[in-house]
């Protein structure tokens, strides 16, 4: 999910509400789509039974956040794609768009604005 004006805080106090009790939250996307407070309510209440992120916002957070005080919420350091794998293709990926742009071929992964 990118974030933008449509996607910014798009998860809050009213989607945890509709989670089940047993509800293992995952964030790997952006941090902005999630309202961290709502989160942490939900957390705190047990409306949801756990939380991992590996994106937050602000990122990192304040030491001091709710968050990281929780037992039942772990944060990762935004690091959910470097396995080898995902950066090899990575690689690739941008390996192939700059040949297409040195010989003046569409963009195999171009964006259209």
């Amino acid at each position: 999910v990118p974030l933008n004006s449509g996607t910014y805080r798009m998860i809050g106090a009213k989607q945890f509400r509709l989670m089940k009790p047993t509800c293992v939250f995952v964030n790997i996307a952006r941090g902005g789509i999630v309202d961290h407070d709502a989160l942490t309510e939900a957390l705190e209440t047990k409306k949801i039974y756990y939380a991992a992120l590996d994106v937050t916002d602000p990122e990192p957070l304040p030491r001091n956040h709710p968050l990281l005080q929780l037992n039942n919420c772990i944060i990762t350091p935004h690091n959910a794609s470097a396995t080898f794998r995902v950066r090899s293709k990575m690689l690739q990926k941008a390996i192939d768009n700059i040949l297409a742009a040195i010989n003046d071929e569409p963009l195999p992964s171009g964006v259209e604005f």
